[in-house]
């Protein structure tokens, strides 16, 4: 069995570092201050329980971020959808190769510094981790020490690195450490992310409101990572996707015997998040009865799970809520708490649909087709670039789907394109209403005067149905109950309708 690290720091003379500081008592050896290590986020991935728990204590102890994890499979969906500064992987695991999980990381988040681990050290094996990508190697067994200086050089790069990146907005990168960058050079996306910023540090309660694919998830995780919880759990809920009944069982937990399948206790959602922080999206859309259950959660900290008849537990959670909806029109419609709305809209935060800041959408463009262009194609081919023409007319188009929907006609174009192609209007056809076909002067759509009329008829109605299901469908997420809701017609009839048009939900889910 591999041998834990050992925590009675012993001294080495084959690893060194040029980070410390001996000058400044307040920094650590990596030359690093309490905050510029609080703020780097370690991972560390290995199949030995006594790694991972000397590992977290180590680091965790020197003020640095960590998380661990113990199958290789859970860290290979983790590093899918979570930014890491620092990966520590072992090299040798059951089911999932520790180079094949290097590889997903490097291909998600290609600024992060990965270091591989093994018991099995070899020139050879050193040497297939470095070419594949790893920033170090790590041989086992290792001591508290040699972590310390390996993860404080790391730590080291990484902040130089940000210090020389970041010296101002570049780029219209507004924020982009530890997770999902967010872009835009308008006064309103600034100014959204100068509030997030200011009420990040506190545990006020945020309300954030916008349309579908505005980046409302997005900015909750941001405030989250610059919040003094940001080394505990962020957890999120839709409340449009669950049923009221399943929705109040993952938020509150529930007992055994409360119903049908329950077979053991259970903790809810708001039991992992203590300490962290919680994101209800959707909020409108949450039972009355669960609204008011959660107030008291809000007033006190008490929760009872599904099934019981005390309280089983008190957290400290800070909630950050979001919705697509006009807030209002929810109270005015009697599907939002009053007492509750106000206790989570402390600080409230408006971010503007895409259509509202198009000096914004070059900027998107650009990032969104560097970012396809490396997940998808081979490292050093040039990226396919947009004509003049091209660009004119994503800037010009509504974008009822806003970011998201930005987003994934980019993708679609970044993957179906050559190196270096200019990307011409005629390939723009993805969008919701497929080239532009309205009268120059009477703006009324253009149809084929030779064609028979109820041929004719018949294409203008393809055409109005086809461009309305797809910004309807994308302006609720895929949510068809709500879809169908909204346009006043039964849920049979909005499948029916969808399927004509060969429309996947899917496409617009989130």
């Amino acid at each position: 069995m591999t041998e834990p690290v050992e925590l009675d720091e012993q001294p080495t003379d084959a690893v060194h570092t040029d980070a410390a500081d001996v000058s400044d008592p307040t920094k650590g050896p990596d030359g690093l201050d309490e905050d510029a290590r609080a703020a780097v986020r370690v991972y560390v991935v290995d199949d030995e329980p006594s790694i991972l728990e000397s590992c977290e204590t180590v680091l965790s102890t020197e003020g640095y971020a960590c998380e661990v994890e113990r199958r290789a499979e859970e860290a290979l969906k983790r590093v899918r959808s979570q930014a890491f500064d620092i990966v520590l992987i072992d090299q040798n695991m059951p089911n999932v190769h520790g180079l094949d999980l290097l590889a997903e990381v490097r291909k998600r988040n290609p600024d992060a510094l990965a270091i591989v681990m093994t018991g099995h050290a070899t020139a050879e094996s050193s040497v297939r981790a470095i070419q594949a990508g790893a920033w170090d190697y790590l041989p086992k067994p290792f001591t508290a020490t040699q972590l310390l200086v390996l993860v404080g050089r790391a730590a080291h790069t990484l902040v130089k690195s940000r210090k020389v990146q970041r010296p101002t907005e570049k780029k219209g990168i507004l924020v982009e450490r530890g997770g999902s960058p967010i872009l835009g050079i308008s006064k309103s996306m600034r100014e959204a992310v100068a509030k997030a910023l200011k009420v990040a540090p506190t545990d006020a309660s945020v309300f954030i409101t916008g349309e579908s694919g505005t980046g409302k998830e997005l900015f909750a995780q941001y405030i989250h990572r610059e919040s003094r919880r940001s080394r505990r759990s962020f957890v999120a809920v839709n409340c449009a996707a669950l049923p009221g009944e399943l929705l109040e069982s993952e938020m509150f937990g529930h007992k055994r015997g409360a119903f049908t399948g329950a077979i053991r206790d259970k903790a809810g959602l708001l039991e992992v998040a203590d300490q962290g922080t919680f994101f209800l999206d959707e909020l409108a859309e949450m039972p009355m009865p669960l609204q008011a259950k959660l107030l008291r959660v809000l007033q006190d900290g008490c929760l009872r799970r599904v099934g019981s008849e005390k309280d089983d537990a008190v957290v400290d959670v800070r909630f950050i809520s979001a919705t697509n909806r006009d807030p209002e029109d929810a109270l005015e419609e009697g599907l939002l708490r009053h007492d509750l709305y106000y206790r989570l809209r402390v600080v409230p935060i408006r971010l503007p649909s895409l259509r509202d800041r198009p000096e914004d959408i070059p900027v998107l463009i650009r990032h969104f087709i560097d970012h396809f262009w490396r997940r998808h194609q081979l490292p050093g081919e040039e990226p396919p670039r947009l004509s003049r023409e091209s660009l004119d007319r994503l800037v010009s188009y509504e974008w009822p789907g806003n970011v998201r929907e930005l987003q994934n006609v980019i993708e679609n174009l970044v993957v179906l394109s050559d190196p270096e192609e200019e990307i011409q209007p005629d390939r723009l056809t993805i969008l919701g209403g497929g080239s532009d076909t309205s009268h120059p002067i009477t703006g009324l759509p253009v149809v084929d005067g030779g064609m028979p009329f109820h041929d004719a008829k018949q294409e203008i109605i393809d055409r109005f149905e086809r461009e309305y299901l797809s910004q309807l469908v994308a302006r609720t997420e895929g949510n068809m109950s709500e879809a169908a809701r909204q346009a006043g017609i039964d849920r049979t009839t909005l499948y029916r309708l969808m399927d004509k048009h060969n429309l996947a939900r899917e496409a617009f889910a989130s």
